[in-house]
């Protein structure tokens, strides 16, 4: 955990996911700013919109903040690899594809690599090309998951023991004991994403945070399966729309244009439930408030201080039989 924060130059071992084309320069800059690490998600994006984004988190921190490429998702990965190096951004975070190429390009001006895996495989080939952290991202999570579907409970001990390299745990984390379990299973610190769609500061539409707040553990559901690109969101009609199509022999291009991130800030940024869908992890069960980033992460940290201490409590006490 300490490794973490140092690595980073941050207080908490706490960090932001890539939330991609909804990806902002508010939240990404509360997060820094609140000692964690802020992430800025390129999405689809075009080179220009991410580095407006960037140029305004500049603004808006002095903080240290990250930037998420999904290598297979956004066509101009090349010319985002340059954005980081031009605005000298200490951090990325490479996902939905091979990170070995283009490492070091990074190892060259001294970037942290952060390498997104679903698997020991996956790590153990992140580690060897040279990642300096590990995201381990159970199938809890919200969005775009991978299809192997292990869960952050199994994930984390089982990469966490075949490689050397400090793991963070994402997927199913949204306050103190999320952040103590996952220490517990090995991770060095944690990833959040749909814990901070409920923030002040996350500037998405108020009835997506409502959502989250209503929303029990079961309130996701999983599109994509029939296609192997599968993504978790909350239960609504257009999601319903997809699954019912998926039922019939949905096309992976139709699916792909139904699921594009055009539906995805219809949904987020507009709250249209019937020709967009909200990203939403399992997690959403545990919301039931809209704090500060600062808040959330300082509660956070507190309760997990509070979680781990109460647990040792727990295992010194003679066992009654």
């Amino acid at each position: 955990m300490k490794y973490i924060c140092e690595l980073f130059s941050i207080k908490y071992p706490i960090i932001q996911g890539g939330m991609g084309n909804i990806s902002n320069a508010d939240l990404a800059a509360a997060v820094s700013n609140a000692g964690g690490l802020g992430t800025i998600g390129c999405g689809t994006m075009t080179p220009g919109q991410v580095e407006a984004i960037i140029l305004e988190t500049k603004e808006k921190t002095n903080k240290n903040f990250a930037l998420n490429i999904p290598i297979n998702v956004n066509p101009y990965t090349e010319e985002l690899i340059d954005l980081v190096l031009k605005y000298d951004i200490p951090v990325v975070s490479l996902s939905a594809g091979n990170p070995a190429p283009y490492i070091p390009s990074f190892q060259k001006k001294k970037v942290k690599v952060i390498a997104i895996v679903a698997s020991v495989k996956h790590a153990q080939k992140a580690e060897a090309a040279g990642a300096d952290v590990l995201v381990a991202e159970g199938f809890e999570a919200a969005g775009i998951n991978s299809s192997l579907e292990l869960t952050t409970f199994t994930l984390i001990p089982q990469v966490s023991k075949h490689v050397k390299l400090p793991v963070l745990a994402a997927g199913g984390i949204g306050n103190g004991q999320g952040v103590a379990a996952a220490l517990m299973l090995g991770a060095s610190g944690v990833q959040l994403g749909t814990r901070l769609i409920a923030t002040k500061e996350a500037p998405f539409h108020p009835s997506y945070k409502q959502k989250l707040i209503e929303a029990f553990g079961n309130d996701t559901c999983i599109l994509g399966r029939s296609v192997g690109q599968v993504r978790r969101v909350l239960k609504a009609p257009y999601p319903e729309k997809i699954l019912d199509l998926e039922k019939q022999g949905l096309s992976p291009m139709t699916y792909r244009e139904m699921t594009s991130e055009v539906h995805h800030i219809n949904g987020a940024m507009y709250g249209d439930i019937h020709d967009g869908f909200m990203n939403s992890g399992q997690v959403a069960g545990l919301i039931d408030d809209i704090p500060t980033v600062q808040e959330l992460l300082d509660d956070m940290m507190t309760d997990a201080k509070k979680q781990i201490e109460e647990g040792l409590a727990r295992f010194s006490t003679p066992f009654m039989i």
